[in-house]
């Protein structure tokens, strides 16, 4: 067996039980992300969604995704994370039963219900891992999640492209919008299976004085350091209206330039899957090489000549290739900056830091789809695009930019703290972090 495989064999195996089961859930509700983000825009332009409206309803999404964030992160630290998770799941799977009827009212309720649950449950899991696992086990179980996701994504995409037209073909469903409807039914299916999973762990309810840490407001929101939070977010803010007025609608760009149909598209995207689990799973050992801060920047610097590459280039295969290797590349820091966060902050504050960063990101994918329609209705298709791709281009090298300049020099202070006789927090003199630069793709 290789030594890399063992290794990891090894790290699972001294993983509490509440930590392993969660990544069961992580299989299943992650096939239902996945091929909700695959296939949903595609979805309502088969039944006839126009771009403008289309974009309104991402908007309307991501904005109810922002208002629910800081009361599920308050919410979780009384009643416990597992069970709001639980609340956001069946929130999510209702959601997709609204969307599917296609009608006006119902598909405003789906997609606005969809981004607070999709929200309540990305809100807690960061919390709940980091309170399940040991700081020596972070790096490895932040990155195992995270590639379990990508991995999930990979298989959803390519049995989704496959099986949903196969179901279409043999109940004789002609309609454009037939293998979507059969993909978002199985979605709605798996944000119920999922609850099951959620209810195998632990209850998880804190004891009341770790709720009251020091600073917590009426609101249950805990900020100690002002500053630090600040620097931790905005990186991380100019990375998601980048993301929000292009990753969503990548779908939509592969399948009008190249001409391609729903099982094609589905197998690129399970392609780039593929190559973002394997470099996920390989940033541990480039962060103990480099250092966290150093690995995050040096992964994410070098994405972005590949969205040069991924917006302009006129072949399929370079796109697909370029695709595969950002999304590898600008995902693989997420995970070691989500156990380094979690590892310097005091309990009080993780759902606070997990609801803001995730509030900022939603609220970007707020923004930005305005963005995107304002463009792609006044320059069409192609300039629109070219525009799209150099805006993110940008902003994610501002991103970068900001987060080697703020943060290069906590890699030392990282390791000086590694070479004392206990492990734990930091000081909070020495919490000057980097930001998670989330990127759906």
């Amino acid at each position: 067996m290789p030594p890399a495989i063992a290794r990891y064999l090894r790290t699972f195996t001294g993983f509490s039980r509440d930590a392993r089961l969660f990544l069961l859930t992580t299989i299943v509700f992650g096939a239902a992300m996945s091929l909700y983000w695959i296939d949903f825009n595609l979805y309502l332009e088969s039944i006839g969604v126009d771009r403008s409206t289309l974009g309104l309803l991402m908007s309307i999404s991501s904005l109810s995704g922002v208002l629910m964030a800081f009361p599920a992160s308050a919410l979780s630290d009384r009643v416990g994370r597992r069970r709001v998770m639980a609340g956001g799941m069946a929130l999510v799977a209702v959601a997709l039963f609204a969307i599917l009827s296609g009608q006006s009212v119902l598909l405003l309720v789906g997609v606005a219900a969809f981004g607070a649950g999709s929200m309540a449950v990305n809100v807690v899991q960061i919390p709940f891992i980091a309170e399940h696992t040991n700081p020596d086990q972070r790096n490895q179980y932040f990155s195992i999640w995270q590639a379990i996701g990508f991995l999930t994504g990979l298989v959803a995409a390519l049995v989704g492209g496959v099986v949903a037209p196969a179901i279409a073909d043999k109940l004789h469903l002609t309609s454009a919008a037939a293998p979507y409807q059969i993909l978002l039914t199985g979605v709605a299916i798996l944000g119920v299976v999922s609850l099951g999973t959620v209810w195998i762990l632990s209850a998880d309810t804190p004891p009341a004085d770790r709720i009251r840490g020091t600073g917590a407001s009426r609101f249950g929101i805990v900020i100690l350091n002002r500053k630090l939070f600040f620097r931790l977010l905005l990186p991380g803010f100019l990375t998601s209206l980048g993301a929000g007025q292009l990753i969503p609608f990548l779908n939509v760009f592969i399948e009008q330039k190249f001409s391609l149909d729903l099982s094609a598209i589905n197998t690129v995207f399970a392609v780039t899957s593929l190559g973002t689990a394997v470099a996920i799973m390989l940033q541990p050992a480039v962060a103990a090489r480099f250092g966290r801060i150093g690995s995050i920047v040096l992964v994410q610097g070098a994405s972005i000549p590949f969205l040069v590459v991924l917006g302009f280039s006129p072949a399929l295969w370079t796109v697909v290739m370029a695709l595969m290797v950002r999304n590898s590349l600008m995902n693989a820091g997420s995970p070691i900056f989500d156990a380094f966060a979690m590892d310097r902050i005091s309990f009080s504050e993780r759902a606070t830091l997990s609801a803001s960063m995730t509030l900022l990101w939603s609220l970007g994918w707020t923004i930005a789809p305005l963005y995107y329609y304002q463009v792609q209705s006044t320059l069409g298709f192609t300039a629109g695009y070219a525009v799209n791709f150099v805006t993110i281009i940008v902003l994610y090298t501002i991103a970068t930019s900001l987060l080697w300049t703020w943060f290069r020099g906590t890699d030392k202070v990282d390791r000086r703290a590694g070479e004392g006789d206990e492990g734990g927090e930091l000081p909070l003199s020495a919490l000057t972090d980097a930001p998670v630069i989330f990127d759906h793709a």
